[in-house]
Parts: C-alpha cells; structure tokens; sequence
C-alpha cells in the first residue's frame, strides 16, 4: 500500500522512513514537511495511508483531516496524549506517541485494511526468516540451538550469556546481534543487558518480568514502555 508522511521534525521522519521501509506491505511515495504540501499532493495522487503528525506549521493534522474530502487511513503520531479522543471521532486508524518504538509501529500498521478491505496490513508485514535453531559459536565449535528453548539472554562484558533449561552458553556477539536475529521470534530487549523470550512470559509486575521456570529479569524504565505495548491492545 502506498503512504505518505507529513512530519516537520527531520529526527521523527528519518525514524518513520526507517519503519516504513522495514514493513513488506508499505511504500514510501512522499515526505512533507506541513500539511499544505501533503493536501497540494493529495488533490493529484491516491495514496492508501497518511502517517500525520499533529504538530505541524501553518495547519495542525488536527485541522488538516477535517478539510480532506475524502482521507486515506490515517495514522496520527504526536508526542502530547491530549489530542487521543478527538482523533479517534476523526475515524483514524491509530495513535502513536512519540518516541515511537518498532513493534508499536508494527502493531499500528496491522490494523490497516487493505484495498479489498478483506485482510490486514499484519499478514503481509515482512517477517525474518523463520528458523527452528541457531548455530551459536564456541571456541572452536558451533552449537546447535532450538531457539524457542531459549529463556532469556544476558549482555556480560565482551560475551553473552545463552540461557536454557539447564545450561547457559557463552557467545562472542553482542546483545544487538541477538536482538536483530530473534526480534521475529518474540525476543524483546527488556533492560540494557536482557533479551526475554515472550513465549515463555508468564507476568509483568512493576519492573519485573516473570517467566517459566521461575527466572526473574529486571525491566529497565527506558524499555518498559515499548515492551508493554507489544503486548497490550487498545
């Protein structure tokens, strides 16, 4: 499906564009900078979903549906909660709030509607492949690893730490390289040194994330906000 962005803030739309281009089912046609350029474009050129900021110069988003005749769906980003329930009488698609994290984005563009309105944006979202094991080095070896028995994994020094039933195996690569490896098999970052296997989350208490077994992983504030958000609906 074809999109827009309408963004002032350079950060915010290389953020957006950075998204975009991750999901299989959007493509970027155009980023403008205020709404009068986006309704300029609008009047020639169909596109299936706007990406709208609130905030803009010269026309708010706010103001900028209200003139659209006839608006593609939208999905609002802003940075101030106070705008929710007016937008929602607007019969946009979603809400973000600034900082917007990935899998909020993600969770945002499944619930557009394709063309024929008969299937979701989630099902065409652009997946890692999907592997039932990993080969993880050590020493001189590789060790084969079925993923979904992974619990967690812990940053230590220049190493990570593998945590399975069991055992735990040592691996040279970086939290980020697991991260971007497992974020498609329900891995999220929860603390600056722990990657958490969803599937085996049993609760979230306060700053806590509680799995099988009884393993008990901290939750750091800067990743409490975007972890939730994978999990709770609207």
């Amino acid at each position: 499906m074809k999109c827009i962005i309408v963004e002032d803030q350079p950060p915010a739309q290389r953020l957006l564009k950075r998204y975009v281009e991750d999901i299989g089912s959007l493509e970027l046609v155009a980023v403008f900078p205020d709404a009068l350029q986006a309704m300029e474009f609008l009047k020639t050129e169909k596109v299936d979903v706007l990406l709208l900021d609130i905030h803009l110069p010269k026309l708010s988003g706010i103001e900028f549906l209200k003139v659209l005749a006839h608006p593609p769906q939208v999905v609002l980003t802003t940075a101030f909660p106070d705008y929710a329930l007016e937008s929602y009488d607007l019969d946009v698609v979603d809400y973000l709030l600034k900082p917007i994290s990935f899998q909020r984005f993600v969770k945002a563009v499944a619930k557009l509607k394709t063309a024929d309105s008969s299937a979701r944006v989630g099902e065409l979202v652009k997946p890692q492949p999907a592997e039932d094991f990993i080969f993880i080095k050590s020493g001189h070896a590789l060790l084969k690893v079925v993923i979904q028995q992974i619990r967690y994994i812990k940053a230590d020094g220049d190493y990570t730490e593998i945590h399975l039933p069991g055992k735990m195996h040592l691996s040279p690569e970086p939290l980020r390289f697991w991260l971007d490896k497992l974020t498609a098999h329900n891995f999220h970052q929860v603390h600056k040194s722990y990657l958490l296997n969803a599937t085996h989350l049993e609760k979230i208490v306060g700053g806590k994330a509680y799995l099988d077994r009884g393993i008990v992983l901290p939750i750091g504030r800067a990743y409490k906000s975007s972890f939730l958000d994978s999990f709770i609906s609207d």
